[in-house]
Formats: C-alpha cells, structure tokens, sequence
C-alpha cells in the first residue's frame, strides 16, 4: 500500500512539472519569397492601389504571362486592367503612349483625339515585353516618344509608363535572345532604367517605377525569377518602396570594391564568400539603379577599398562598367586607386547557342575571383 501510494505521488508530481513546463518556441521561419511573386505582389498591390494602373502585354491575362509574373491578377482585376495584346511591339507601345499621355490641355474638345483622350489618358500602363530583345521592334516609340515627351513639353506632359521583362543572357536561346540592354536604355535622357537582383529589390524598385511620372525601364532576369530571397517584415509592408537611384552595400569589405547590378550580384556575393577564406574582404554593392547612376556610393566605397572591379553580364564596349571607370576617372575617388579599375563583363560576341560556348561568354565567378587577385597583386 506504501508503495501504491509513493507511485500516485510521483506521478502527480510528474504531471505538475509538465503542467509547469515551457516548451520550448522556435523563432517565426523568415519568409522567403522568389523574385517572380515579389514582382507579381508589386504588380498586385499598386493595381489594387491605383485604379489608373493596369498590365498589358503578350499572354499576361489568361495565360498568366509567359514566366508566370502575372499569376492571378486577370482572375482579381478582369479584362480592363489585365489586358493582352497581339503580338506587336509597336502597337502596344504606341497603346501605353497614348494612355499614359494627357493631352486635354493641348487638344481642340470637338475632335476625335480630345474624346479619345478623355477616356483612357492619365492612365499608368505596366508594358510587359516577353524578353527586352523584342523591345528592338519599338525603340523608336520608347525612346522618341516615351523619353523625350517630359521635355518636349516643358514638363506639361509626364509620361508614367513601366517597361518590364526579362532582359540579359539566359539559357540556350542563343544571339537574339541573350543581349543586355542596360546600356542601351541608360543612354537616353528621360528614361530611368532599374535593374533588380533579390526579391526586395524586384518588389520594392518595381512599385516605385508605377509610382514615377517618368518613363522606367525595369530589367528583370529570367534566371532569377524563381530564386528564393529572404523578404524582410519591411519589405513585405504595402507601403514598401526602394527609392530610385540609390545603391545597395549588399557585403561590406576593406580590400576591394565590387560594383554590379541584377545576376551578377549574386556571382560576387560567391566570389567574396571565397576570397574571405583566403583574407580579402571585398565590398560588394547591388546598383538597383542603372540610370541615375548612384556614383556616390561607388565613390565612397573605393575612397576606403582604394580598387574597383565592374562586373556585368553585357558586352564591354561602352557598357555599364565603361561608364562607372569613366566616372570614377573624372571624380575625386580617382585618387584613391592604387590599381586600375578593371571590368568583368560579357564576351564581345553574339551569344552562342552551344553550352559550353554559352558559359564561356558571360562571366563567371572564377573570372571575378581572378580579377580580384590580379588587381590586389595576389
């Protein structure tokens, strides 16, 4: 009976100390968020933000675009917002001209154009290309019209247009399919051109775009859409906007500078991962921004690093890379160098199809750990 009595007492006090226990909590999972629905977030919450923004493009509304980025919006927001078009570049630029332009003030109200105009201006298109190598087929619309309407105006006229698509070196399209048009665009006053790498940057710089009064140009990556990036409690806010024109120091270093923008960012995050084992620290800064060129960032990083290497996945000459080295040259971080500036960038020839060739033709991150030791002397 003792004994009978002793096992009912150590198991209430069992189940008292059970009772008293506090498991233990693991941490919330970050949420992790591919590039593709960062941007298809973006797109959501300003259409459903704005009710002057809306997407047109080839195969965006029932197909859900071609890479997917368009997912569910023509189910939420219907043929009027989501809107596909044939298979013309020119048209659908000339569409999301004639849209976004207000022309009230300069049109006679009895003529076809005012009645035109009533209807559909002030309107914030979202121009979706399949890929930039298409966008050739309406440059002269993008850059004569779109670009230069702001000044032509006086300023009377702001033009709030978004081209987006993906743009750059893929996987097996070959030399019509594989061109980076971030020089390009960035040539021509009055278009701002952003070029995101994560899932915070493609979300964040994408709302921003709709946001402008000008014309922006996004560069998207095919490659990129479905990589995964940690999205932070901020970035995930409706509120959340990446200012245009500034840089992001996505890996602080001491050694040497490593300025980039869209997929090579990640390649020079890997390419720091390995030098950091062998003591080389290396700064390595996300552009977000091709044009305006956030110099100061640049600047300043070389003014501790004292070297600058530029890599990009376009052909080097006068590219992205070209134009930072000249910037520097002509600045005062000039005289902080105690190397050359070196560019990594494409091979100057058109894509090949073959895959070793392909490899071959755009940097790698062995090329960018090279060129970091030749610049440091290593």
């Amino acid at each position: 009976m003792a004994s009978l009595r002793c096992f009912f007492r150590s198991g209430r006090n069992a189940i008292s100390v059970v009772l008293r226990r506090e498991f233990h909590k693991t941490s919330p999972a970050t949420l992790q968020v591919t590039v593709r629905d960062a941007l298809n977030q973006a797109m959501d919450e300003e259409l459903e933000r704005d009710e002057r923004v809306f997407l047109l493009g080839e195969e965006v509304a029932q197909y859900d675009g071609a890479y997917k980025v368009s997912r569910g919006l023509w189910k939420k927001y219907g043929d009027k917002r989501i809107i596909d078009t044939p298979i013309s570049e020119v048209s659908k630029i000339c569409l999301s001209i004639i849209f976004a332009i207000f022309f009230l003030s300069l049109t006679p109200p009895g003529c076809v154009l005012y009645r035109l105009t009533v209807m559909c201006a002030g309107l914030r298109p979202i121009c979706e290309f399949m890929t930039f190598n298409f966008s050739m087929q309406a440059i002269d619309q993008v850059i004569n019209s779109a670009a230069k309407t702001y000044y032509m105006s006086a300023g009377l006229q702001p033009v709030p247009i978004v081209f987006r698509g993906p743009n750059g070196a893929s996987a097996g399209v070959a030399a019509q399919h594989s061109q980076c048009f971030a020089a390009w665009y960035s040539h021509c006053p009055g278009l701002k051109v952003l070029s995101p790498w994560s899932a915070e940057d493609a979300k964040g710089l994408l709302k921003s775009a709709i946001r402008d009064d000008n014309p922006v140009v996004v560069l998207e990556n095919e490659l990129m859409y479905g990589v995964a990036f940690e999205l932070s409690d901020e970035a995930q806010s409706k509120d959340f906007v990446i200012p245009i024109g500034k840089a992001k120091i996505e890996r602080p270093g001491n050694h040497v500078t490593l300025v980039a923008h869209s997929r090579m960012v990640g390649f020079c995050l890997d390419a720091a991962a390995v030098l950091a084992k062998e003591g080389v620290e290396c700064e390595v800064i996300n552009l977000r921004t091709i044009r305006p060129l956030d110099t100061d960032t640049i600047e300043a990083s070389i003014m501790k690093t004292n070297h600058l290497i530029s890599v990009e996945g376009g052909w080097p000459q006068f590219g992205v890379g070209a134009e930072i080295c000249a910037r520097i040259m002509e600045g005062p971080a000039f005289n902080y160098l105690d190397a050359p500036a070196i560019r990594v960038t494409g091979v100057d020839i058109p894509m090949p199809y073959a895959k070793i060739l392909e490899d071959n033709s755009v940097p790698q991150i062995k090329d960018i750990i090279f060129s970091v030791k030749k610049t440091l002397n290593m």
